[in-house]
């Protein structure tokens, strides 16, 4: 799978944070293969759960135009 700037993100926020997949989705409320499924790039993430494990360091994901490829 693709690896994606949300992909990148999440990885290192955890990091960051001293947190493992598992403690990360305990503490967002979401399951730990939707950590997992999240970090590895799978594309049919549902938005609500990915904002829901990116309130927790203060980001949001949100709909934005796409850039013109040029």
């Amino acid at each position: 799978m693709k690896k994606s700037p949300l992909t990148e993100t999440v990885k290192q926020l955890r990091k960051q944070y001293g947190l493992t997949q598992e403690q990360l989705a305990l503490k967002s409320g979401v399951g730990l293969n939707f950590v997992r499924e999240m970090e590895q790039g799978k594309a049919t993430v549902r938005l609500d759960k990915v904002n829901q494990v990116l309130n927790l360091f203060n980001y949001e994901m949100v709909p934005a135009p796409k850039k013109d490829k040029q």
